[in-house]
């Protein structure tokens, strides 16, 4: 199997610090892939991203209230990809400084669970669990 990445840096990000409400959204086409043609596969026949233009989440972490320096949060919400929509709980990581604040989270999805369907013949070269890597840095306004 063939190690597959990709990488996004426009995703768009807000977190409420008031109450812990969280949300991200990512425009799925800004994937970028090492090949071209990986990045074709994945726009046209897995992701189908002109029906699935975006990626979202939307939920809540705990614990709400963030103290300085890092701690692990749980973030509960309901993320979204090629259509489906699924309730997650995420384990990441918050870092609160005087001038930032940055989360990080590692969590993997099943395909299936997106109806994201794999070719019979690439079934071996992709994985039916992908890990997904999502990193925000706010500012506070």
């Amino acid at each position: 199997m063939e190690n597959i990445e990709a990488v996004n840096i426009k995703g768009a990000s807000i977190i409420d610090l008031s109450n812990g409400n969280f949300a991200f959204s990512i425009p799925v086409n800004q994937f970028r892939f090492d090949k071209s043609l990986m990045e074709e596969h994945f726009n046209e026949n897995y992701l189908e991203t002109e029906k699935f233009p975006k990626t979202t989440f939307t939920g809540a972490f705990k614990p709400s209230n963030l103290v300085s320096g890092e701690q692990t949060v749980s973030a509960k919400g309901e993320f979204n990809l090629h259509g489906q929509t699924k309730p997650v709980n995420i384990v990441g990581t918050v870092n609160k400084t005087n001038e930032q604040i940055t989360i990080k989270a590692v969590f993997s999805i099943q395909l299936v669970d997106y109806k994201i369907k794999i070719p019979k013949a690439v079934f071996y070269n992709i994985a039916e669990e992908v890990e997904v890597t999502v990193y925000f840095e706010y500012k506070e306004l």
